[in-house]
């Protein structure tokens, strides 16, 4: 099993913005028009998408395209940005299947991928396609888990013979070789979504990041209580929080006003410690209303930064 703690996060201890889009109630010509204006857009660094089969807005139903193969899809207009899940659902993907498309990605995107990922939540898209939802307790148990394998996975020892052997109840390693290995020296990072105590202290010691939920964009109290209770668990941890980055996520809404409030809980969140900040957008508003965003939230953002 691989021991210690990961390496610092390459976009900690600096401010930087993303754009985040969903996967949901789009035509994919919509799709792949945002994401070709994005990549005229220096302003944003990194470029995320939610994971659903689903509409998560929904209880039951509703159009969503599959998110992985869906960002791999779309990575050629964004070249030189960070990509990333925010967050991609455990129980969608076995972790060795998770770590190969990661790998994947990582040569993709010349080292700037960034495995966002969660324990899975949404009640409805797991009935409607068989997919087991188990109870927390049992989902964080298996997000541990996960995160061990993708470790072992991205570790120098999984890079050729005899390869990584893990214990472990849910995805046990036999000497599992990566091969081809990822670029990235150790592999993607790892930002962890968990909110419970358990999956913090999971963070603190496995992740590289954390993401705050999308469902609690712009809920400033709640960054900070994360942040007080993360803080405290990467002491435990022996890490430097120098090294760890914070990431929250601002829904932009469809009108000036709405934009204009983003701005504002974008800088809270910065005030009280986000380094990376994800401003999201429904792709069916279309490229202009990400340029919108470029030049009205994320433009006076980065004029901020130190």
């Amino acid at each position: 099993m691989i021991e210690g703690a990961p390496p610092p996060d390459p976009l900690s201890g600096r401010l930087s913005i993303g754009f985040k889009t969903t996967p949901t109630d789009v035509t994919w010509e919509g799709l792949d028009s945002v994401w070709e204006a994005a990549g005229e857009l220096e302003v944003f660094s990194a470029g995320w998408m939610a994971d659903h089969l689903t509409n998560a807005s929904r209880d039951r139903g509703g159009q969503s395209w599959e998110a992985f193969s869906l960002m791999a899809a779309l990575a050629h207009h964004v070249p030189g940005k960070w990509l990333g899940h925010a967050v991609l659902a455990n129980t969608f993907r076995h972790p060795a299947l998770l770590a190969k498309q990661a790998t994947v990605m990582d040569h993709v995107t010349d080292g700037r991928f960034i495995v966002g990922l969660g324990a899975g939540w949404h009640e409805g898209e797991h009935e409607a396609f068989g997919i087991p939802l188990p109870p927390i307790r049992e989902r964080i148990d298996r997000l541990e888990s996960a995160a061990a394998v993708l470790r072992a996975l991205f570790s120098s020892e999984a890079r050729h013979e005899p390869g990584v052997t893990l214990d472990d109840r849910f995805y046990p390693l036999r000497g599992a070789v990566n091969d081809p290995a990822p670029r990235s020296a150790s592999g993607p990072p790892i930002w962890l979504g968990g909110q419970k105590p358990r999956g913090i202290a999971l963070a603190a010691r496995s992740g590289s990041g954390w993401l705050m939920p999308g469902n609690r964009a712009g809920e400033i109290g709640y960054l900070v209580e994360k942040r007080d209770a993360m803080l405290t668990a990467l002491e435990v941890a022996g890490r430097d929080p120098a090294g760890f980055t914070f990431a929250a996520q601002v829904s932009c809404g469809a009108t000036a006003e709405h934009r204009a409030a983003a701005l504002e809980s974008a800088r809270a969140f910065i005030k009280v410690g986000a380094q990376h900040v994800i401003l999201g957008m429904a792709p069916s508003l279309g490229p202009e209303h990400l340029r919108l965003i470029a030049r009205e939230v994320a433009e006076p953002l980065a004029e901020q930064a130190p």
